[in-house]
């Protein structure tokens, strides 16, 4: 609380948070990450749902593109899309920027072209275009369904994928941290393992390999 109080300027920035020294309960991660099989599956649902429910569709696809947290892309406004990039006025983190790539680039100028120009958001509401669309478990929960999703995968669990396939193609724990907006690296630590354990698998592929060309006698 104290935090966000000097992030929106109501405490001055050299006031001393006097919660700085509690030590906080460090519970087990929650989540789930989706491989390669679960993407495609999801994918093949999300294609059938484009055209019924083509507002959910696109955000759970923006949430896959950006790493964003789903609060972020549902309170979404046009004046915070960029071409290349969105200018988050406030994210959990306070204000961030979030590089876009072609696809995401591509799936925002499609929505501006089709843009209710009365409302500000990206994603409004249908029953009020002066407010943005709310939250959505009952669709997902169906398409989580349909696709053979294990029921505890939440929306949120899309942002930790991208971030685990970022640290699986070789990115750094700094710049994973970084794609999702970490501001410590502690946070961000949750993806350790997983380096390690993919890093341990490449260590692997190459010892076989060098076994396989050093072996005077092969079989």
């Amino acid at each position: 609380m104290f935090n966000r109080a000097k992030a929106w300027g109501l405490l001055p920035e050299t006031m001393v948070n006097p919660c700085r020294e509690i030590i906080r309960h460090r519970s087990a991660p929650r989540g789930r990450l989706l491989n390669q099989e679960d993407l495609q599956r999801l994918g093949a649902v999300l294609d059938r749902y484009a055209l019924i429910r083509r507002d959910q569709v696109d955000i759970i696809r923006l949430i896959l593109l950006t790493g964003c947290r789903s609060g972020e892309v549902y309170r979404l406004r046009w004046k915070e899309v960029r071409r290349d990039r969105l200018n988050l006025a406030d994210s959990k983190t306070g204000p961030r920027t979030v590089l876009l790539g072609e696809v995401a680039r591509n799936l925002l100028q499609q929505r501006r072209r089709e843009r209710k120009r009365e409302s500000p958001f990206v994603f409004p509401s249908p029953y009020d275009l002066t407010k943005p669309r709310v939250c959505m478990p009952y669709v997902w929960r169906r398409i989580r369904a349909e696709a053979g999703l294990a029921d505890d995968i939440r929306l949120h669990d899309l942002r930790h994928t991208y971030a685990s396939h970022a640290v699986m193609r070789g990115e750094t724990l700094m710049m994973a941290g970084r794609l999702l907006g970490h501001r410590n690296t502690i946070t961000t630590e949750r993806y350790a393992d997983l380096a390690d354990r993919f890093l341990l698998d490449a260590v692997e592929r190459v010892a076989a390999e060098i076994l396989k060309l050093s072996d005077p006698c092969p079989s």
